[in-house]
């Protein structure tokens, strides 16, 4: 069975205001772009190859911030196997994937099925031995290449009490919390989306 994923029409993100880039202004897209009337599932095969549709996925970022005030952040590179093979080899400071069908089921009491894939990616792609708080904090648009036109990414910032937060996943190789000064010096080695987040948020 082929996986259908979760889609909004590109359209109504432009009558929202595209952007290219990271835009802060969460609450403007996301209520409107995960309204149940507005998604829909379609074949994924179809849905990487349909400009006109845009995949939605939750782009989640780790923080740590330690008693001196350094700021250190999760990051990766996607090794073989790690899905997107249009991302291959890239450095990344966010994980996440798009939601599917399956995660209809999944939902408990009032959750949304965005929430449910998100919970689903969280538990799928590393392990959280810490405490944190979460905050949905903008979205990313790159219209510049094959794969951001049919994406668009929710970011999800999440503070974590400890750098203590362990790839669940075997394709997600050299993992781990990195200074914010050293990660600089590796921004071109990071996929679009990274560059995007890093720039605007720690530029």
């Amino acid at each position: 069975m082929e996986e259908h994923v979760l889609v909004v029409p590109t359209a109504l993100f432009h009558e929202l205001g595209s952007f290219q880039g990271f835009c802060s202004d969460a609450a403007k897209y996301r209520d409107v772009l995960l309204a149940a009337e507005n998604v829909q599932f379609r074949p994924r095969s179809a849905a990487e190859k349909d400009p006109a549709f845009k995949q939605l996925i939750p782009y989640m970022i780790f923080v740590h911030t330690d008693s001196t005030g350094t700021v250190r952040l999760f990051q990766y590179v996607r090794g073989k196997g790690g899905g997107e093979s249009r991302l291959l080899a890239k450095r990344s400071i966010g994980i996440g994937g798009h939601i599917n069908s399956e995660d209809v089921s999944a939902r408990t009491g009032e959750q949304s099925v965005y929430w449910a894939g998100l919970q689903r990616e969280l538990n799928e792609e590393v392990v959280l031995n810490t405490s944190f708080t979460q905050q949905c904090i903008g979205l990313i648009n790159d219209d510049s290449t094959e794969v951001g036109s049919v994406h668009l990414g929710i970011v999800h910032r999440f503070d974590v009490a400890e750098a203590n937060v362990v790839s669940n996943e075997k394709e997600l190789i050299e993992s781990g919390f990195m200074p914010l000064s050293e990660l600089r010096q590796h921004r071109g080695q990071l996929e679009s989306w990274s560059a995007f987040a890093l720039d605007a948020l720690w530029g």
